[in-house]
């Protein structure tokens, strides 16, 4: 896994680090992995299925439209691939 040096840090801003880890139970360091993560990745980011959906709604599609698509669709099961 890979590692980050972060140079330079106030103390104010590294007291405040150590605080706020000892207030969530957990390390410095897991604090500031978790400070990352959610930073990268926020919760409000779209998902491909939302958008997809969204779009749907915007061109007036209804549950109807895609009932076809279960009636056409094979249901049988899938053959597992033979490597001879």
């Amino acid at each position: 896994m890979p590692s980050i040096t972060v140079r330079n840090v106030p103390d104010e801003v590294h007291r405040a680090l150590r605080v706020r880890a000892a207030t969530h139970g957990r390390s410095t360091e897991a604090e500031i992995r978790d400070i990352l993560e959610r930073a990268v990745k926020p919760e409000g980011r779209p998902k491909l299925g939302t958008l997809l959906a969204e779009i749907g709604r915007e061109l007036g599609l209804t549950d109807e439209d895609f009932a076809v698509f279960d009636e056409v669709r094979d249901k049988s099961p899938a053959e597992p691939p033979s490597f001879e």
